[in-house]
């Protein structure tokens, strides 16, 4: 199909040369009729020897200089960086060049299209990107947001589950773990490091599964009372909306992309040193579009609270009703059995009357855990 198109345009030119060249023919009416301009008509005659035709093809428009043209050192630096982070768009890229102290870095634009001309850009990838509205706490260590990826089979047949902790305003990266399972005294554990480098935040937000969260009316495991009595305050995201824990979610699928697709690893060591290699990349390397193509480095600090090494005792006000919590996590009051859960099972736990008459909250250290109404049977 190409070459019939080609084809008739040779011949379309050859013909109305041939009728040109004709004695007492008006050209401007020729080329009113073939709907030719004159001008273009002169240049097709000038390319023209007086037998037959030479080359009436069309001419690159291309100069034979580029003065303006990016530096090969340059475009090859660009497509150096796109090798090694073959995620990564025109933006991130020259961010990072800038960053690096590169004095010659080419506008977004440019390197976008040395990486296109260059074949590194996917037109269906690049289609798929979307503006998202983004939310975010003003301070560092104001919110965690803590989560497992999905696992998957090392070389050596272990199942890798790995964990990753994010800080919510500057995307910093405190745990990237590779865990070989998802239970309490694993999670425990990498926290507690976390917690002993970077200190405790103010409140962790994760999703309903083990080992942090069971159902609505029990929305709490021994882990999580275990943060309370820290003092880290403990929020759920909804069930079946993953976009409360978004900024952690779009973390895993960075981590994908950028990683995790790109390797088979031997064993679990072998993950491990690759996460610690990655998140050294992603907080202090990688430039990030939310934060104005800044890294999270430049916005994260340590928490000013401390880990403890041994838990503080649980303390209540003298006005607060107290009440132990018996193995099956029921507590005893005016008679009844209210059901507040096992994982504070041994722990006292504290009513505090509401401006509601005949109502109680229930409270674990300094966090609501529930209520009581003693209106209904």
């Amino acid at each position: 199909m190409a070459w019939k198109e080609v084809k008739e345009t040779m011949s379309f030119r050859e013909e109305i040369l041939s009728l040109g060249r004709q004695p007492d023919t008006n050209i401007r009416e020729l080329c009113r009729r073939f709907k030719v301009s004159p001008k273009t008509f002169y240049k097709w005659l000038k390319r023209s020897k007086v037998e037959g035709v030479v080359d009436l093809s069309n001419r690159s428009r291309r100069p034979h200089q580029s003065p303006a043209r990016t530096d090969p050192a340059v475009e090859s630096n660009i497509l150096a960086q796109r090798a090694e982070h073959p995620s990564w768009g025109a933006r991130k890229i020259r961010r990072l060049l800038l960053n690096r102290g590169q004095v010659e870095v080419p506008a977004n634009s440019t390197v976008h299209r040395i990486l296109q001309r260059n074949g590194r850009i996917d037109p269906v990838e690049s289609s798929k990107h979307q503006p998202w509205q983004r939310f975010e706490h003003e301070a560092p260590n104001e919110l965690w947001q803590m989560d497992f990826k999905g696992w998957f089979r090392t070389n050596d047949q272990q199942p890798c589950n790995p964990l990753t902790i994010l800080d919510d305003h500057s995307r910093y990266v405190v745990c990237l773990e590779a865990c070989l399972n998802q239970r309490t005294d694993t999670v425990k554990a990498r926290l507690t490091a976390t917690f002993r480098r970077y200190g405790l935040p103010e409140r962790m937000t994760m999703d309903n599964g083990a080992p942090w969260g069971n159902d609505l009316e029990h929305r709490h495991t021994p882990l999580t009372a275990w943060l309370l009595r820290l003092g880290v305050k403990v929020s759920h995201s909804r069930p079946y909306h993953p976009q409360t824990q978004g900024k952690d979610e779009r973390f895993h699928r960075t981590l994908d992309v950028d990683l995790l697709r790109w390797h088979n690893f031997r064993d679990m060591e072998h993950v491990q040193k690759h996460f610690d290699d990655y998140r050294h990349v992603y907080n202090r390397q990688r430039p990030h579009q939310a934060l104005d193509f800044e890294v999270p480095a430049s916005r994260y600090r340590v928490s000013i609270r401390d880990f403890p090494e041994q838990l503080p005792p649980i303390e209540y006000d003298l006005g607060d009703i107290v009440r132990k919590v018996d193995p099956k996590g029921h507590l005893r009051y005016h008679s009844r059995t209210y059901t507040v859960g096992k994982a504070f099972h041994g722990y006292p736990v504290a009513l505090r009357p509401t401006t509601e008459e005949g109502v109680l909250n229930v409270f674990f250290c300094h966090q609501n855990i529930g209520r009581i109404d003693l209106r209904e049977n």
